[in-house]
């Protein structure tokens, strides 16, 4: 597996472009990404039932057809809790990208982020997608990952190469993301292409399995959205044999789910005034539900966020959301390690001294791992998630 340049736009056949048409007062905000020819789909949204108009559109899109060829996106206006009119202005921008590129309107899949309930300013969008329609170019990955952002301080971009069935093919893929985050999909959108020859049920199959490892495994504020979606496109250009079970499967399965692991971890990284990126693994558990409940609790509690921020060693905010995770614990069993120093044994504190024993200089790093050993079983799952800062409620309030 190798990095390459390109993003969204590095497999064979794929374009992109990003433009501003005056959704958002002074930035791009319309994105296009399309294909030379139709692609295999397969797409993972929101768990939240209250679900956007371009989710519900491309939710079915995918269900009813199972390939599509372009994916038009905006960012700054959510347009959820929209009704009819939304339903119309989504199915709309399908339309208008459609007869720009010259497809079926049924290959476009739609997608927006941003506020919620407010209406498209359709004219706005009608120009904002003949403008990238003729901007559409390889080297345009990067102005769509730019105009797809809505709170994010960077771009998310990567894409890679990996040998599958003898033959070279490439993954490239964009996303967004920074606040409104939480497992299970939040306010996040990604959107994944690959010129691998794969059949549409090992291309769910691998899309599953990938985002459960990655984009299920982070939390920012414990917020889910109303507009996430993760969708990848598999035109074939490749040429390789047709993926579909087996060692092929396995290599193609492993180099999604890095792709969407990276993707995962910029979020996180990106996360609403975030100074830290913090690991949360929870091990020893009776089952790997038991791990993955008891790891959320703890990356979610706001008391243990703030305390990170702080380079607070206070372990009994862990404690406490273990307490209430749902998990079966027994706390004179638990472990606790901040930085990878033992600040609880048993349940209770450990023999160390704070302030000498590196703790707190451990907790001012960028990256903090905190490691939970419940000591009952042998099952472990980790969550990324960041801290909370003074920021975080200046941008939401």
């Amino acid at each position: 597996m190798k990095r390459i340049r390109g993003g969204v736009a590095a497999p064979r056949g794929f374009v992109a472009a990003g433009v501003t048409c005056g959704i958002k007062a002074a930035a791009k905000d319309l994105a296009i990404l399309a294909s030379e020819k139709p692609c295999v789909v397969a797409g993972v949204f929101t768990t939240n039932d209250v679900k956007a108009a371009p989710v519900q559109v491309t939710r079915a899109r995918i269900l009813r057809h199972g390939t599509a060829q372009a994916v038009v996106i905006n960012s700054g206006n959510a347009n959820c809790c929209t009704g009819k009119r939304g339903l119309g202005d989504a199915g709309r921008m399908a339309e208008l990208c459609a007869k720009q590129l010259g497809v079926s309107h049924q290959e476009v899949l739609v997608a927006s982020t941003g506020p919620i309930g407010k209406f498209l300013p359709m004219a706005k969008v009608e120009k904002g997608i003949a403008a990238a329609a003729t901007e559409l170019r390889k080297r345009g990955a990067a102005d769509a990952a730019e105009a797809i952002l809505t709170t994010d301080t960077v771009t998310k971009q990567i894409a890679i190469t990996e040998t599958v069935a003898g033959t070279e093919i490439r993954i490239g893929a964009m996303a967004k993301g920074a606040g409104m985050i939480e497992p299970n999909m939040a306010t996040m959108l990604a959107f994944i292409t690959t010129d691998a020859v794969i059949t549409a049920d090992a291309l769910r199959a691998s899309l599953k399995h990938a985002v459960d490892g990655s984009f299920n495994r982070i939390t920012v504020d414990g917020d889910r959205s109303t507009n996430d979606m993760v969708i990848v496109l598999a035109n074939g250009l490749a040429g390789n044999k047709e993926v579909w079970r087996g060692d092929d499967l396995e290599r193609f399965q492993k180099a999604l789910g890095f792709v969407c692991c990276e993707l995962a971890k910029m979020i996180v990284r990106d996360g609403e005034g975030a100074t830290k990126f913090v690991h949360v693994t929870v091990k020893g558990a009776p089952s790997a539900r038991q791990a993955e409940v008891a790891a959320r609790a703890v990356a979610n509690s706001s008391l243990v966020k703030t305390a990170l921020h702080g380079a607070s060693p206070n372990w009994g905010r862990i404690m406490a959301a273990l307490g209430y995770s749902g998990a079966k614990i027994n706390p004179n069993r638990v472990d606790i390690y901040l930085g990878g120093i033992k600040v609880a044994a048993r349940g209770q504190p450990a023999d160390c001294d704070p302030a000498r024993s590196g703790v707190a200089k451990a907790l001012k790093r960028k990256e903090i791992q905190v490691l939970v050993d419940l000591n009952s079983g042998e099952f472990e799952r980790t969550v990324w998630t960041c801290d909370f800062s003074a920021e975080y409620v200046a941008i939401n309030v």
